[in-house]
């Protein structure tokens, strides 16, 4: 890939193309340790 493509990517390409196969290459579950676009409010917390 060009840096000129690079440059045309979404924010969510670059998460689908190299942060989420980066974080599962390190072992991480993608349904119980990884999450997308939560939206949080003053009454949520982060759990644990």
């Amino acid at each position: 890939m060009t840096p000129q493509e690079k440059q045309k990517l979404s924010e969510s390409d670059i998460c689908d193309l190299f942060i989420t196969p980066a974080i599962k290459g390190a072992g991480w579950d993608q349904l119980r340790q990884m999450r997308r676009e939560v939206t949080l409010t003053p009454y949520n917390q982060a759990q644990s």
